[in-house]
């Protein structure tokens, strides 16, 4: 495998994948199954008599342990190439990580004893795995930084599309696996670009990348007659990928540019589809993970309905009822704990929450910040009306509204809206039209590529969102 593909992204079940950080999943979960025989080897030197008993019954338990530790790891955003955090915070979310993986395996030892490790085992266990993830995170974003690794990106273009590429996708950690070699300057072009190398090569486009080692070229023209077509095919030809500007950010960021997009993508472009397979695996998930949460969390309803009571009065209310757009425009009632004020919307106009939002409430304010607010909405799931994941139903008066002012701001509504989504785990919370805007270009992008797989992996990565209080408002 070449460097450029090692660095490059594949899609898995229709969802786009960076192939290193699955690479680095694979290399965790070896290294955690090793953990797990040389915790074995060294919890059993006193007594070596008893050491080969043990490790012929061990691969499963360490298969288990890794699994779950890997899958914890995934769920605190340690395998998100987009992560942008110090060392301080990859601690704090490997240690977050590692405390989730003892709850688990503590629940799996109790309802399966034949999986049991012996405590001293999974103390050491525990401790290797904690420190081999920490080395294995320093040795590969070390290794991820390497320019020479990374594939040579040239952008076709150096108008509005293409600085698209150079404003949207600056950091680091846009740019995991690929450089940007330049822009290509057409004739009669107005440049827009205002960073990185913008040029109009001397030799032709091919011969420019053959002799510059280009493995990918990106045509983001505002002009679409201004198409170097026949140079394009003799790039193809020489065996260099050729993509527009739309199917690279969704390649590269998971998302849809929805200002760059026209109709006619809609209706060419690979995906927009659901089987009736995957319609009924879905709602199968939903049942099944509904009736699990609702199972582990009506404890936690109950205290919140208690402390609501205890700030607003027995007669106050808890549960908040609002209209919201689902599933091809229907309009239903979701349910929430009641986190602001009783008179909130008073005057009857509806109004986003802000920061720091003097209509909240103390309990609010805590329940917003934890999610807890959005617990009762596993009802509007059991009932069909919502799906476990999927875009966040907003309420008519903004899709009207927005609809009128955003380029396929409807199209969200062609899945049913979800508790969590892909919007939920890449942007924050979205007050405003500009905010709407970004989180409907990761909308787009579930609508356009969603698959079990990426359901599990948004609910699996639900928790980063909950723990890190991560769009929160």
């Amino acid at each position: 495998m070449s460097a450029s593909s090692l660095l490059g992204t594949r899609r898995v079940f229709n969802h786009h994948v960076h192939v290193a950080y699955y690479w680095l999943a694979l290399l965790d979960a070896l290294l955690f199954t090793g953990a797990c025989y040389l915790a074995t080897w060294i919890y059993f030197l006193p007594e070596p008599s008893q050491l080969q008993s043990h490790i012929d019954t061990l691969l499963p338990r360490a298969v288990l342990f890794a699994v779950i530790t890997v899958l914890a790891l995934t769920s605190m955003g340690l395998y998100e190439p987009r992560l942008r955090e110090g060392p301080n915070g990859i601690l704090l979310r490997v240690g977050g990580a590692l405390l989730m993986v003892a709850l688990a395996m503590a629940a799996i030892f109790y309802f399966l004893p034949s999986l049991h490790l012996w405590r001293g085992v999974f103390v050491y266990s525990m401790v290797l795995a904690f420190t081999s993830c920490l080395l294995t995170r320093v040795v590969f974003s070390n290794t991820l930084e390497l320019e020479k690794l990374k594939r040579k990106v040239l952008v076709v273009g150096s108008g509005q599309r293409a600085a698209n590429i150079a404003a949207r996708m600056r950091r680091k950690s846009d740019r995991r696996g690929f450089l940007v070699a330049g822009y290509v300057r057409l004739p009669g072009e107005t440049t827009q670009v205002d960073s990185g190398n913008v040029f109009t090569p001397n030799e032709s486009l091919a011969e420019y990348a053959d002799t510059h080692d280009i493995q990918q070229i990106v045509v983001a023209l505002d002009d679409p007659a201004s198409l170097p077509a026949e140079a394009l095919v003799q790039c193809r030809t020489r065996g260099i990928e050729v993509l527009n500007i739309l199917d690279f950010f969704e390649q590269e960021a998971s998302k849809v540019l929805v200002q760059e997009a026209s109709p006619e993508w809609f209706i060419f472009a690979e995906g927009f589809n659901g089987s009736k397979a995957y319609s009924r695996g879905k709602r199968v998930l939903d049942l099944a993970t509904s009736f699990v949460l609702l199972t582990i969390s009506w404890p936690l309803m109950l205290l919140t309905i208690i402390a609501i009571k205890l700030e607003d009065g027995l007669h106050a209310p808890t549960i908040f009822r609002q209209q919201r757009v689902g599933l091809n425009g229907r309009l239903f009632e979701v349910l929430k704990f009641r986190s602001m004020t009783i008179d909130a919307e008073g005057d009857g106009k509806a109004r986003w929450a802000q920061t720091n939002d003097t209509r909240i409430t103390r309990v609010g304010h805590w329940i917003r910040k934890l999610r807890i607010d959005e617990l009762p909405q596993v009802i509007n799931v059991l009932a069909g009306d919502m799906s476990l994941v999927g875009p966040r139903p907003e309420r008519p008066e903004f899709v009207r509204q927005l609809s009128a002012e955003i380029p396929f701001f409807d199209k969200r509504h062609c899945v049913k809206p979800g508790i969590t989504g892909w919007a939920q785990l890449n942007y924050p919370y979205g007050a405003s039209k500009r905010d709407s805007l970004h989180k409907l270009e990761y909308d787009l992008y579930y609508v356009k590529n969603h698959s079990l797989f990426l359901d599990f992996l948004i609910l699996l990565q639900t928790a980063e969102v909950v723990l890190f209080g991560k769009g929160s408002r």
